[in-house]
């Protein structure tokens, strides 16, 4: 049967995410700002991702409507780059990528854009158990497993669809016991630019064995525009008042934690940097933020809102709707400077961060958060949406 399969299990209640702490401020990323504007097809072109990996055809595509466009890849199912209008109608490119797929290939960050799978955030030392049996995944997270594993979704080829200008469908079969996760898993992730200014993200999958499931999205955004500094000054409220907090290798306690007189109370807007370096032991866990927060309305199983950001320069407003009952906000503390974004602009210390729609980190091995195992028979479904406008409006 086809089932409503996250909101039913609501009712119970990620890099990037690499290891690697870094102390830069963003002085080196003021420095370093350009003009997101510059990337258009002209620069972001077709001959740059046509190649082969794994034997299989790499593609880039081109979703537009009247209002917004989009460049997606197959490989790794990423989201390339987002041009969305800013307050003063000036087309802004809000999330950050590579113009190659070698580019992407390379990255010291492996997540850029990128559809995560099969299990998003991180499993405690790679093990989990169902139905009686241990499986044991690979660790590449400090002793845990991330994102799925050493290669992840992050790293195969998708088969891409363009339904329409502005529908791109891609899909994967994940062969049972690839990166040791039991049974084979059908998967079909839908996106799709909307008349409103959205990206709707709408995943399904089914399997022949019972097997945890936990997809997303790994965009890393920056409201000002690729390449345009930090995103410190980026204003966030969160429809939250619980977050799960971790320990210094990002593995929940289980604990859900009140928010309410700590640096994660973001129900009031706040900027990212207000409280950032705050004498905190989740902010030290995490270098920062990169928390799941428990969402208020995530009981209902319906799209309900998880969270609004807004470009300080720009005036973008970006609302987060989903049907997951967390979000993991990530606050760019890993970035190093290592590589080369589309528009020449460097990853640079805390120039993105990324807002991903999830059930909870380390679920296998949580019997108390919402569980993520899909069963046969069953089909797992969930959607989230980007919504943009801007302070004018």
């Amino acid at each position: 049967m086809k089932i409503k399969y996250l909101s039913a299990l609501a009712l119970a209640t990620m890099i990037s995410f690499t290891s690697c702490k870094d102390d830069k401020k963003e002085d080196t990323a003021e420095s370093n700002k350009v003009d997101s504007t510059a990337v258009s097809e002209m620069e972001l072109q077709a001959k740059d991702f046509d190649t082969l990996i794994d034997d299989k055809k790499v593609s880039l595509y081109w979703l537009k409507n009247d209002s917004i466009k989009a460049a997606f890849t197959n490989y790794g199912g990423r989201l390339v780059g987002l041009w969305v209008p800013d307050k003063n109608g000036k087309m802004t490119d809000v999330v950050v990528g590579m113009n190659s797929a070698e580019g992407f290939a390379n990255a010291t960050e492996p997540y850029f854009g990128a559809t995560i799978g099969r299990v998003g955030n991180r499993i405690a030392k790679g093990k989990f158990k169902l139905n009686g049996e241990e499986y044991t995944i690979p660790q590449n997270n400090n002793g845990n497993t991330l994102h799925g594993g050493k290669k992840g979704f992050q790293y195969v080829v998708w088969d891409g669809e363009k339904r329409n200008d502005s529908t791109l469908v891609l899909h994967y079969k994940s062969p049972d016991m690839e990166e040791g996760f039991p049974g084979n898993l059908d998967v079909t992730v839908t996106y799709s630019l909307t008349s409103d200014r959205s990206v709707m993200m709408e995943y399904e999958a089914t399997t022949d064995k019972a097997t945890p499931v936990n997809l997303t999205n790994h965009a890393f955004f920056n409201l000002n525009g690729e390449g345009s500094g930090s995103i410190l000054q980026h204003e966030v409220q969160i429809e939250a008042d619980k977050f799960t907090p971790v320990d210094g290798g990002l593995i929940p306690s289980g604990e859900l934690k009140e928010v309410a007189g700590t640096p994660f109370d973001f129900t009031q807007p706040h900027t990212i940097g207000e409280r950032i370096e705050t004498d905190n032991e989740q902010l030290k866990n995490g270098g920062g933020y990169d928390h799941n927060f428990v969402l208020t309305e995530a009981q209902t199983g319906d799209l309900n809102k998880a969270a609004t950001v807004t470009g300080d320069q720009s005036g973008i407003v970006m609302d987060i709707f989903t049907q997951e009952p967390g979000l993991q906000f990530y606050s760019g503390n890993f970035m190093q400077s290592k590589n080369t974004f589309k528009s020449g602009a460097k990853d640079e210390y805390r120039t993105a961060f990324a807002m991903e729609t999830q059930h909870f980190p380390d679920t296998p091995n949580q019997p108390e958060f919402p569980q993520i195992t899909l069963e046969p028979g069953d089909t797992y479904q969930t959607v989230s949406e980007y919504k943009f406008s801007t302070t004018n409006q």
